[in-house]
């Protein structure tokens, strides 16, 4: 169904400009069919208990934001970001069976969570050296011949790993609280350790990277794993008062900053709107022009938003799928993440629940994030949308993201349930 979804997609696209753009646009469908086909006998095969929705709810937000970004193609004939993402859809799959293949059990990860630690480190400190490249005024790229990555997208999986094994195995610690101020139940002062360090690792990637979405998601990240770890809400509430200390401070320093807040505030008035306002403004026209039902695929202008591609895709999907196509693609949001929590639940061990838990929080928290941005709920970061927005790197975390997923759900589905208290007693299930 959700081949077929993508595939008339991209056929109406194509459709809206001339029938011959049609040919151009078939070879590109049936290369993204075969490997979703190809990773759904991969998934059978190694992994046949794993959660049934999670592949094709990712297939039908991936066509769907491809038949956008192919939009932009026929709109803008110099363009090539349709092929450009076909390309890196057919590679994020090839990392999804790799990642199937080669992690038999999740828990083996847990073995070289100092190794995915570093590596996490230092794939976020990478692009702050002369390697790294600045794009719009963030500085998280780094640029290999004529191809830019963004090591963050992989750091941020690494980083989980980390989290997960290191909560897992100190979460009684963590959770213990042995002083009482206000009225709360508060741990000792040692443990907020390593908050503050991770407080300090994202006011680096704020301040030496020029990226407050960055800082947030990563932040936000290891707050919530914390939580679920020790359920202290505690470290809640002192970590979002450090992030908004933190906040404050990149506001007074980074004027890029202060543009977007005041351009969050009133993008229509009229110092902005034709300026640093411009695109989020046209986001909103854009999604208003989009009605209920929408203008129809091939039939919007969302090449007047600058970076539509990129930030503002879900807007070019709202301006010609109207708010019916927004709704549709918010729900398969909605149950990709409750189809992730359902496995952090299921999970049989510390560690499964917690890097279950923090892959799903990366997705969901992503996804918030740049969603407020584009409708104005909150300033603008420069995050991508999962598997819609066009970018290789995005993608491939993403895919790999899924694939540790679905070998969590299936390890969970496939072990035996714990024995019960009358089993035990009695020698035994028969």
């Amino acid at each position: 169904m959700a081949l077929i979804l993508g595939a008339a997609a991209m056929a109406l696209v194509a459709l809206a400009r001339s029938v011959a753009t049609l040919t151009v646009a078939a070879p590109l469908v049936a290369i993204v069919i075969g490997a979703y086909v190809a990773a759904h006998i991969v998934v059978r095969r190694t992994a046949p208990q794993a959660d049934p929705l999670l592949l094709p709810l990712a297939a039908i937000l991936n066509v769907i934001g491809l038949a956008a970004v192919y939009r932009i193609d026929v709109a803008e004939p110099d363009a090539a970001y349709g092929p450009a993402q076909v390309t890196w859809t057919v590679v994020g799959i090839v990392f999804f069976i790799g990642v199937l293949l080669a992690v038999k059990d999740h828990a083996t990860l847990s073995r070289f969570k100092y190794i995915f630690g570093f590596a996490g480190v230092g794939l976020l400190i990478i692009p702050a050296t002369p390697l790294g490249t600045e794009i719009n005024g963030a500085q998280l790229w780094i640029r290999i011949g004529g191809l830019s990555f963004q090591p963050g997208e992989i750091a941020k999986i690494c980083l989980v790993i980390f989290f997960a094994a290191y909560l897992a195995e100190r979460k009684e610690l963590l959770a213990i609280a042995s002083r009482r101020v206000l009225g709360f139940h508060v741990p000792d002062l040692k443990h907020f350790g390593p908050l503050l360090v991770m407080w300090g690792l994202s006011l680096a990637v704020m301040f030496y990277e020029k990226d407050l979405g960055s800082s947030l998601l990563f932040f936000s990240i290891f707050l919530v794993m914390l939580y679920i770890a020790t359920a202290r809400i505690v470290y809640v509430a002192f970590g979002m008062l450090l992030f908004m200390i933190g906040s404050y401070v990149g506001y007074t320093v980074f004027s890029h900053v202060q543009d977007r807040v005041l351009v969050w505030v009133d993008v229509f008035d009229p110092r902005y709107i034709q300026d640093e306002g411009y695109q989020l403004a046209q986001s909103l026209f854009a999604l208003a022009t989009g009605g209920l039902f929408g203008t129809g695929l091939g039939q919007g202008r969302p090449d007047i938003i600058p970076e539509v591609q990129t930030d503002f895709i879900f807007s070019a999907i709202g301006e010609e799928l109207g708010l019916l196509g927004t709704s549709a693609v918010l729900i398969c949001f909605m149950l990709m993440v409750a189809r992730g929590l359902r496995i952090a639940t299921n999970a049989r061990s510390d560690f499964g629940q917690l890097l279950a838990a923090g892959m799903t929080t990366i997705f969901g928290i992503q996804t918030i994030i740049i969603l407020a941005g584009v409708t104005r709920l909150l300033p603008l970061t420069g995050i991508t949308l999962p598997f819609m927005s066009y970018g290789g790197s995005s993608l491939l975390s993403n895919f790999i993201l899924m694939a540790l997923l679905v070998r969590i759900s299936h390890q969970s589905a496939s072990a035996p349930a714990p024995a019960q208290t009358s089993e035990i007693l009695v020698g035994g299930r028969r």
